[in-house]
């Protein structure tokens, strides 16, 4: 393999996932979340609000996995988590501009509209969940 300053270069790396395999896992979560958040399925409040959370984050963690394959899960894991975070105190500030765009379909599904304790929790969760599932499916592509 070349080295680069005592860096290890990978031109295979099993242990990413396949981009395909990536695209499948981030567009399925997209799909589940806005089910979940729009389409009346008669599913509980609770259920509703915070699972569409939980999905949300699920697909960040996808995105930065797939984004950043050779990074250790935990890692990868704590990334993900901070940007959930970030993005959920930036809740926090108002412009015209911001509420403005806050209030259309993309906004609200990017950035949401208002601060919740609760939401950091879910992230969390659903981030660690994202990890463990994460580890599973390479661990599986790599036993075929």
């Amino acid at each position: 393999m070349p080295q680069s300053h005592g860096v290890q270069l990978h031109a295979d790396n099993s242990r990413s996932r396949p981009l395909t395999l990536s695209l499948v896992l981030v567009s399925l979560t997209i799909a589940a979340g806005i089910s979940i958040r729009f389409a009346r399925l008669g599913l509980a409040p609770f259920i509703v609000k915070y699972g569409g959370s939980m999905l949300w984050a699920l697909m960040i963690y996808w995105f930065v996995s797939t984004l950043l394959p050779l990074r250790r899960f935990m890692s990868t894991a704590l990334l993900s988590g901070t940007l959930c975070t970030a993005v959920e105190f930036f809740k926090l500030y108002h412009s015209p501009a911001l509420n403005a765009f806050r209030l259309t379909l993309p906004g609200m599904l990017i950035l949401g509209r208002t601060f919740s304790v609760w939401d950091l929790a879910a992230y969390w969760v659903a981030i660690s969940v994202g990890t463990i599932l994460d580890k599973v499916i390479r661990h599986a592509a790599q036993i075929k």
